[in-house]
């Protein structure tokens, strides 16, 4: 039997982003992890449910960096860092709980994925500000943007299933990178 082992924010450097200096999203993502695995460990204990080793690993992979990773790259990045090669059909199972549960949001447009570490309310709306550049990502929710567009698709009789959007652009970092560069 395999230990389980886990994925230290210390000790990810085989995931992370760097831009040279520091990156604000990406502090920020870093900072809100330990408390959100906790989160997560604690709502799946107070609900029955079973953050398995790998479901963790997978978690874990994902705060290690707030760039959205393909099932690949989460199963290169535990490989890297000694933690057993992960079929990728295991991978996605355990994406699949994690995102039924709220702890990771699928990107389409990058057919990727990242952790979340916010408790959203159903049928809140999402906001992901990915950055071309760097590819780091920004997760915010707006009050207003929820009830706007709750008020247009009931406008419309539609019932949406998802509520996200993805902006794309550049993040303040490197905005302000490419201006001194000009």
């Amino acid at each position: 039997m395999v230990m389980a082992q886990s994925v230290s924010h210390q000790n990810a450097t085989a995931l992370a982003h760097r831009h040279g200096e520091a990156c604000a999203h990406g502090e920020a993502h870093a900072a809100r992890a330990p408390e959100a695995l906790v989160a997560a460990e604690n709502y799946c204990a107070e609900h029955g449910l079973r953050l398995t080793p790998i479901r963790k690993q997978v978690l874990e992979a994902l705060y290690a960096t707030h760039h959205p990773m393909s099932a690949y790259d989460v199963i290169d990045g535990l490989s890297a860092l000694g933690v057993k090669k992960l079929a990728p059909v295991t991978v996605y199972r355990a994406m699949d709980f994690l995102i039924g549960e709220g702890f990771v949001h699928k990107l389409e447009s990058r057919n990727a994925f990242i952790a979340c570490p916010f408790q959203h309310s159903r049928g809140e709306v999402v906001v992901f500000m990915i950055c071309e550049q760097c590819n780091g990502v920004d997760e915010v929710m707006s009050e207003p943007l929820t009830r706007s567009l709750s008020a247009i698709a009931e406008s419309h009789h539609f019932t949406p299933r998802a509520r996200v959007i993805e902006l794309q652009g550049l993040c303040a970092h490197c905005r302000d990178e490419e201006r001194v560069s000009l």
